[in-house]
């Protein structure tokens, strides 16, 4: 795919890899469309944007928000080319600590929030035969750590739904990518660890938020059904398919550090 002229659509876009994206995208030819709750935070991720693009304030937790923005970024454009899944956040508990509304709260922004984007989006792309829907996911799909019950379980969800959903979609001209990556050097662990232990126990392991948004631009150009970083981790998810129980007692001390 060439990225001239097309119509992006970014939601989590007002930080983070969703940001980048956002400029990385504009640098290509494309159109970025940033979407994310905050106003304040959308306008300084656009600063640095050259080339045509625009803004929206969304809430992928409102069915009618995010029915009503993307009509609206349709009404302008007349299309919407490439939909980038990537609003979400986690946090970092014991099951037992959690509370229910943290379990509901985290499903309904990472899970429902792509499954309302996608919703309201695919069925313009059916319509046009064409289009490219990216959902980031994350490592914490494949392979389950302590305290990441909760962000793990819409991870999971997350991915079902990608790989039910390509299926539906072979021949229609619509494209759909899962990208999972570890730990990423973000403001996400602002909320998903605010003591700052884990962040510090995984440094050396952590990902640069521009080669992972590379990597999403890199799978929407060659089509690529899913993306797994960093390598080592893929090479782990491999393992784990094969010997998961074998998987878990090598890899107990390296995962749960948090």
């Amino acid at each position: 795919m060439s990225f001239q002229g097309k119509i992006a659509v970014i939601t989590g876009a007002s930080s983070g890899i969703g940001a980048i994206m956002a400029k990385l995208l504009a640098a290509r030819g494309a159109v970025p469309v940033l979407m994310a709750r905050s106003e304040t935070k959308l306008a300084e991720a656009a600063k640095p944007i050259e080339g045509p693009h625009a803004v929206y304030v969304l809430d992928v937790t409102s069915a009618d928000q995010v029915a009503h923005t993307m009509e609206q970024v349709i009404a302008r454009y007349g299309r919407i080319d490439i939909l980038i899944n990537n609003a979400g956040y986690g946090v970092f508990d014991s099951f037992v600590s959690a509370s229910l509304e943290e379990f509901e709260q985290m499903m309904d922004v990472n899970y429902m929030g792509t499954v309302r984007c996608t919703k309201a989006v695919l069925p313009h792309m059916l319509k046009q035969g064409s289009g490219h829907i990216v959902n980031v996911a994350s490592m914490a799909g494949k392979i389950g750590s302590a305290k990441s019950s909760g962000y793990s379980a819409t991870k999971h969800a997350v991915l079902g739904f990608t790989n039910c959903l390509r299926q539906e979609l072979v021949g229609t001209g619509v494209e759909l990518s899962a990208i999972n990556p570890g730990p990423i050097d973000t403001p996400f662990f602002d909320i998903a660890d605010p003591s700052g232990t884990y962040v510090k126990n995984v440094k050396w392991f952590m990902l640069k938020p521009e080669k992972v948004a590379g990597q999403v631009l890199n799978a929407i150009e060659r089509r690529l059904p899913e993306v797994n970083l960093p390598l080592t981790a893929a090479a782990g998810v491999k393992l784990y398919q094969l010997f998961p129980r074998l998987f878990d007692r090598i890899a107990y001390k390296l995962l749960n550090k948090k």
